[in-house]
């Protein structure tokens, strides 16, 4: 925003926004091209709006308390803006295509890329834990309650032994994904051995993982971190991801999205498919995500390795030209849940694994929120405003 913008929105004077900024209240930055222009954070200069908003009218701040970007809690994790996104300032994109998945986790945990994290690989064994019938999340949430009995430093919680035991986590989930096949040096190649991807496919599920690692304080996070602020071990905290994870207005919007593109494979004249279902009031999964205005950079990101290693793919030609008829339709542009169900088709992995990769690579972003989270000693408890009958008498 401009400072005559800033200023407005805060209905304050250039020389208070100007102080806000000092004392590390509005975030701002030189404008390039210009020596003197600067340009101010929306994201500060809305939560300074809020507060002030929420000074006036307590009431009002009551009824919201909860609605889409609040309560805000402190992390040092994930920074979203317009265009990127960053895991302990390095950005997630960059990261998925030099990195390993180990590494990012230990950036996300320790705030280091070196750690020795393999060590803690698999003192919890998963075979025999779990029936293979049951989906993907059910799965491993029996594994994860199973091994947590069996783990007895589960309830150290102090930061090196809460990183160890996230290692641990993360290779019983890609257990219970590939409940068949024997581990191999790395979660991203384990997974391409089970489902059968080539060495390529396998580079594109550890971007796949890595760009799904955090993404702030989304629902299953939150859930996860109040989890953790009740003083429950690392494998409650990823069981309580998996449960908000799964549902339909998160992580298990990719299910329909699978199904939406199945449907219009099928259909003869995509562009006109497109339309019907528009005018059924039919949404087009996987488009249009509200905290970025420009498209999801993870979205971007994942199709475009898809173009540098499949560009002769039919399936991706397919997706491609879903995505461009979304676009004319609605100007909305594809998100990491779209971006995960293309990955799937263009490789021929089987139905559910958007889910699996997103559950995977975001329990370390869970287990980041925890480390966090114990670190605080805080226990999470928002009041409630009454509105119910009153007790008699009263």
């Amino acid at each position: 925003m401009t400072a005559a913008d800033a200023a407005r929105a805060l209905r304050v004077s250039r020389a208070t926004l100007y102080a806000y900024v000092s004392r590390g209240f509005v975030r701002s930055e030189s404008v390039p091209g210009s020596s003197r222009e600067r340009r101010y954070a929306r994201d500060d200069v809305e939560r300074l709006q809020r507060r002030s908003e929420e000074r006036r009218d307590p009431d009002k701040a009551a009824a919201r308390a909860l609605h889409w970007g609040l309560p805000i809690l402190e992390s040092s994790i994930a920074l979203i803006d317009d265009h990127h996104l960053y895991y302990r300032g390095h950005d997630a994109v960059t990261l998925a295509r030099s990195r390993s998945v180990a590494d990012v986790a230990s950036l996300i945990w320790t705030g280091r890329f070196e750690t020795a994290l393999a060590a803690a690989q698999h003192q919890t064994p998963a075979a025999g834990l779990t029936d293979d019938d049951l989906p993907f999340v059910a799965r491993a949430q029996s594994v994860l309650a199973a091994a947590s009995v069996h783990d007895l430093l589960a309830s150290d919680l102090r930061a090196a032994n809460a990183a160890l035991c996230g290692w641990r986590i993360l290779h019983l989930m890609t257990a219970a994904a590939a409940p068949t096949t024997a581990a191999t040096s790395t979660i991203d190649r384990t997974l391409a051995r089970a489902w059968r991807a080539s060495d390529r496919g396998g580079d594109l599920l550890r971007a796949a993982l890595i760009l799904c690692a955090d993404h702030e304080l989304n629902v299953s996070a939150f859930a996860a971190r109040c989890v953790a602020s009740a003083g429950s071990n690392p494998y409650a905290v990823v069981i309580a991801g998996l449960a908000a994870l799964e549902g339909v207005r998160h992580g298990g919007i990719s299910a329909r999205v699978e199904a939406m593109l199945e449907s219009l494979r099928g259909s003869g004249r995509l562009r006109r498919a497109v339309g019907e279902r528009l005018r059924r009031g039919e949404r087009l999964e996987g488009f249009g995500h509200p905290l970025y205005r420009d498209g999801d950079p993870r979205a971007v990101a994942l199709i475009a390795l898809l173009e540098e290693r499949y560009a002769k793919s039919a399936e991706l030609a397919f997706v491609l030209d879903v995505a461009a008829a979304a676009a004319d339709a609605t100007g909305e542009k594809p998100t990491i849940d779209f971006a995960l169900a293309a990955l799937a088709r263009v490789l021929r992995l089987p139905s559910g694994s958007p889910l699996t990769l997103f559950a995977i690579g975001r329990t370390i972003g869970w287990i980041g929120h925890a480390i966090e989270q114990y670190a605080t000693g805080q226990l999470i408890r928002p009041r409630a405003k009454y509105v119910g009958v009153m007790p008699v008498g009263q």
